[in-house]
């Protein structure tokens, strides 16, 4: 028989003082020395109020990506549980600090434990659920006693202004149209960084709280649609993707081919639909009632932007939550990508508000080229 996984603690690292709107230019600097156009549009569509970057406001760079990991890492312990009991480490991240040795190897050098089992999934906003299912998996088939899992980001040091060039500026027509903001100048306006580190076990706590995994659901889209969001690379004509070995070192910056892009069109098209179908197809599968049978929903929200739409769609393909029961701290900490939903998480473990056989329903989407990953969670 499989075993039972538990996420049995939760744990977040948030670099540096929170930064509100009006500092985050003085950080990021000026794009051709110009404040934004488009930034307080941005804002105002994406309800962001505060995030957090490595960068402090002296422009020191105070920390890098396995840091931040790490630290979230060691936050996890307490007197029944250190770094040295971690079997399997699982990280995931959209953008490590390096391309070789992986980012999970760079984490586990950081925490500086013992030797032991390490995997770096790859990916944008699903990388932490991916990290997260293949620890659930290590578990759940008996292969190990604990994992740990991690989600984080650093993209900051990549959306100073000295990482774009004059094609930035994407606001014609931004306030008849909030969607053209997703252009390169959103992302500078929205992404943050952080990390979040998730333990599992084969059993629950003794004491106090612990997250059953009913299950772990993932699907990509990749099969019909081209790549949306992308970084490294250059989008042709007919929606492929020109890696950045194949340009001259002279033209990645020329092109801004390091730069992290997206492409609205398809986001605008695609995200909200292609993310709720599948939701609706896992709750089915399953004969989960999602107005009786969910306490709690917490998506990882892009932007506020998004909400509405969101449950709009989610109503109109029967799924019923009602607004109540969302959770989500965007406003407050910003889009951390990967580390998000272990951000969100985080956060409602630790609120004393949970309650003994509640029902958590988790749903992460990803534009990269159209990811989802789903969770259902029992508290016990």
């Amino acid at each position: 028989m499989p075993n039972q996984v538990y996420i049995n603690n939760i744990a977040k690292f948030l670099p540096n003082k929170p930064v509100s709107n009006d500092d985050m230019e003085s950080i990021l600097g000026m794009v051709n020395g110009k404040p934004s156009r488009s930034r307080r549009i941005v804002l105002r569509q994406n309800g962001i109020q505060n995030r957090y970057y490595v960068i402090d406001k002296e422009g020191n760079i105070n920390y890098n990506n396995a840091q931040i990991t790490a630290n979230a890492i060691k936050n996890l312990e307490n007197d029944h549980f250190s770094t040295q009991d971690i079997e399997v480490l699982s990280c995931g991240t959209s953008l490590p600090d390096q391309l070789l040795p992986s980012h999970a190897s760079m984490v586990h050098g950081e925490l500086g434990n013992k030797t032991l089992e390490v995997i770096s999934p790859s990916g944008v906003c699903c990388a932490g659920m991916h990290s997260l299912k293949y620890a659930y998996l290590s578990v759940r088939a008996g292969e190990s006693n604990n994992a740990v899992s991690t989600g984080s980001e650093v993209i900051s040091t990549l959306l100073r202004a000295d990482k774009f060039d004059k094609e930035l500026n994407c606001t014609n027509h931004l306030e008849k149209n909030p969607i053209l903001a997703f252009e390169k100048d959103f992302l500078r306006w929205m992404l943050s960084d952080g990390a979040g580190a998730m333990l599992l076990e084969n059993k629950p706590n003794d004491n106090g709280l612990s997250l059953q995994i009913e299950w772990i659901d993932t699907i990509s889209y990749a099969n019909e649609l081209d790549a949306c969001m992308y970084a490294g690379s250059e989008k042709n004509e007919d929606g492929s993707l020109k890696g950045w070995r194949e340009f001259d070192p002279e033209m990645w910056l020329d092109h801004s081919i390091f730069a992290v892009k997206q492409d609205v069109r398809l986001l605008d098209k695609y995200v909200v639909e292609k993310c709720i179908t599948p939701l609706a197809a896992s709750l089915k599968k399953r004969n989960i009632d999602s107005e009786a049978e969910v306490d709690y929903f917490l998506p990882h929200l892009s932007s506020m932007f998004f909400k509405q739409r969101l449950y709009d769609e989610m109503k109109k393909q029967g799924i019923e939550v009602a607004e109540e029961k969302w959770f989500t701290n965007l406003t407050k900490v910003g889009n951390v990508g990967s580390a998000s939903i272990y951000i969100i998480l985080e956060e409602l473990f630790n609120s004393g508000k949970l309650k003994k056989d509640e029902k958590i329903l988790v749903m992460v989407p990803e534009s990269g080229r159209f990811s989802y990953a789903f969770m259902y969670l029992t508290v016990v």
